[in-house]
């Protein structure tokens, strides 16, 4: 017998369909397909999604199948949202047709592309550390949490904080330890 683990409540305005490796989510803010690994059983019962193991081997993706599942439900409806903040003076961030450009002391200026899945907003909002300062704000919309994370996590990558000065793109929220600098060690002793 199959062992059963908790089931995933398919939600009001959203339909599930299963094909034979694939599941597809559709609901107001768009549609998610997942392909799981075939050793897993997928059952749609009573307005929810079961995940069971199938074969022995199977039990290591029934977790996070049914995970899988949950967050496309959960995209589908609410959807998810990364913020980063752009940090330092003279680090801009603007909006174009193609993506988001960031502007974080290079010589040239950042383009980086965004798939027509995802939404960005950036806007300028005071600096919470320094009220002279002024940061931007970049605000990452869309249904897949994978994507959403990933489009983040690549533009942080653009130019980290800076553990000296705090400059950089950092996660909204995310805090910077600061290092002392070589004077500031060398006046303590």
């Amino acid at each position: 017998m199959a062992k059963r683990i908790r089931p995933v409540e398919i939600l009001k305005d959203v339909s599930v369909e299963k094909t034979e490796n694939t599941v597809t989510v559709k609901g107001p803010l768009g549609q998610l397909v997942l392909k799981y690994h075939p050793s897993v059983s997928v059952k749609i019962e009573n307005n929810t999604v079961i995940v069971e193991e199938g074969k022995p081997e199977s039990l290591v993706h029934v977790g996070t199948t049914r995970a899988h599942i949950q967050n496309m439900i959960i995209g589908v409806t609410q959807g998810y949202e990364k913020k980063l903040e752009v940090r330092g003076v003279g680090y801009r961030a603007q909006k174009t047709k193609e993506g988001v450009q960031v502007q974080v002391g290079f010589i040239h200026p950042v383009n980086f592309p965004i798939p027509n899945e995802i939404n960005t907003e950036v806007k300028q909002v005071p600096n919470p550390d320094d009220v002279k300062e002024q940061m931007h704000e970049i605000t990452i919309k869309g249904a897949d949490k994978q994507l959403v994370g990933e489009i983040a996590a690549e533009i942080r990558a653009i130019k980290p904080p800076d553990v000296y000065l705090g400059k950089g793109i950092r996660y909204k929220g995310e805090y910077v330890r600061k290092k002392a600098g070589k004077r500031a060690i060398a006046t303590q002793t």
